[in-house]
């Protein structure tokens, strides 16, 4: 089925607990924090049912449509949809916000292709992720995911520590599992379910643990609580800060104070063996929504610099091009393996089409670890004014507009309410508040640097290499032996 904006709304006043800055939000669809992404993602569900959306948004499957985010991918068609769909939401919605389509719901796509592990365990839970996945295409849910852990000390073991301080099992009931512990979630505040991943936990040897848990939990849950970072929405003036008032995804730390899941939502539990197979797969499905979106971010800081070299008509100048050239090879590189990790796709182990692990890994760590580097690019292009520029009152204040008209005109095609316009939006994407936590959330918005070079690590077959070495170096056959082996 295709949810309405109304729907999405009304899903969101079931008593959840949720804080910000010390104070219980009573509606999160009209605190002054939250209302703004709660629009942006209403509108999206709107519209999937408008005419010019819809062939882009949706797609019939027997008497239903569905939405096409949520498509389990079977073709290179299945996930060239998934792009257009996301395309045309982020031109609707005129920013940048991430859960736009099936950034995470493709982590249960990874534990699908585990069916087999799991019915190692209990085939129940074999069971319950495909009635999962088959719930939220057909009831068109907002899912997210639970995935960072308060850090702890990392030196022990989960259990040689605060036992709460990760998430664990407490005790089993008839009706479920109770759990008690924390998880860091953006947009669990306005979801309406969290796939909950294991904690990253030195397990050993150990074949059954605690803190070895996978399920899916209801955003409003008894017990549940929200605790959110502060917004960047409502800080500042939307005529100044354009970005932050539009997009801003709040950040939770979930608390899971003795909540009891149903059997029913449980995925895996105590199993270690089950945990590290989602914690080594997760992201095979969701790193593609996940790179895409810094394609997003690449195009925000080409088109602002861009237009800024070009209002002057600095971008005349050599030197002023080879800076707007780092920013166009920044972005066709990461479109580069988006195309190339969708034309190279595999089957997975479950039978879905898994975009190609190597391109995607690389193109992912490529985005991220260029991130900082081509933000310091546009920001060059961008200029000081980006610092010094006044804010918008001053602009239309009748006293003084007259000067700032004078000394922000260039021409007659950039007149001075475009370049405040301009300098204001590249200021909020490259030097604000939430300029600095959109870099350091992407950093570690999946897992962390290192983590993503051992992806790329672990899923590149270096045979040919070794192969073509051994060949011109005229080695024995005896040097793979060890190879295979590992």
């Amino acid at each position: 089925m295709l949810r309405t904006g109304a729907d999405y709304r009304d899903s969101l006043k079931d008593g959840r607990q949720v804080w910000m800055n010390g104070e219980r939000v009573k509606d999160v669809t009209a605190h002054p924090a939250f209302k703004p992404i709660v629009d942006i993602r209403a509108r999206i569900y709107d519209m999937a049912h408008e005419a010019k959306f819809k062939p882009v948004m949706a797609y019939a499957e027997g008497n239903q449509e569905n939405c096409i985010g949520y498509k389990l991918p079977h073709t290179r068609e299945d996930w060239e949809a998934k792009r257009r769909s996301i395309d045309a939401v982020m031109r609707e919605i005129n920013g940048y916000a991430v859960r736009v389509g099936d950034e995470t719901v493709g982590e249960m796509w990874s534990l699908y292709d585990g069916r087999d592990v799991l019915n190692e365990v209990d085939p129940q839970f074999s069971a319950n992720i495909t009635q999962h996945i088959d719930r939220v295409l057909n009831t068109d849910i907002f899912h997210v995911s639970a995935n960072t852990d308060p850090k702890g000390d990392r030196s022990k073991r989960p259990q040689d520590q605060d036992p709460d301080m990760l998430l664990h099992l407490v005790k089993e009931t008839d009706k479920g599992i109770i759990v008690r512990g924390a998880k860091y979630e953006t947009a669990a505040a306005y979801a309406n379910q969290a796939f909950v991943k294991p904690t990253i936990a030195n397990w050993g040897d150990d074949k059954l643990s605690d803190y070895a848990l996978g399920f899916i939990c209801d955003m409003g849950a008894p017990g549940l609580k929200h605790i959110c970072r502060t917004g960047f929405a409502g800080r500042g003036r939307a005529a100044d800060y354009p970005l932050s008032n539009r997009c801003d995804e709040v950040d939770t730390l979930l608390v899971f104070d003795d909540v009891l899941v149903p059997w029913e939502n449980v995925l895996f539990y105590r199993h270690t063996r089950a945990a590290a197979y989602i914690r080594g797969t997760l992201h095979r499905y969701s790193a593609y929504p996940y790179t895409l979106r810094l394609l997003y971010i690449a195009d925000l800081m080409l088109g602002a610099a861009a237009f800024n070299a070009r209002q002057t008509g600095l971008d005349v100048q050599q030197a002023v091009r080879e800076k707007l050239a780092l920013l166009v090879q920044y972005r066709e590189t990461i479109n580069a393996h988006l195309l190339a990790c969708i034309q190279l796709a595999q089957p997975s182990p479950g039978g879905l089409l898994m975009p190609n692990p190597s391109m995607l890994y690389t193109g992912r760590y490529y985005a991220i670890n260029q991130l900082p580097a081509m933000m310091h690019v546009a920001r060059e292009l961008c200029g000081g004014q980006i610092c010094v520029t006044p804010d918008s009152a001053a602009f239309a204040d009748p006293e003084i507009s007259q000067w700032l008209d004078k000394y922000y005109s260039v021409n007659e095609h950039w007149q001075a309410e475009d370049r405040r316009r301009l300098l204001a939006f590249a200021r909020d994407l490259l030097n604000s508040d939430r300029a600095g936590h959109m870099l350091t959330f992407e950093l570690f918005a999946q897992s962390p640097p290192y983590a993503h070079l051992n992806a790329i690590y672990m899923n590149y077959d270096v045979k040919d290499a070794l192969n073509y070495v051994k060949d011109c170096a005229g080695l024995s056959d005896r040097v793979m032996e060890q190879w295979r082996k590992r």
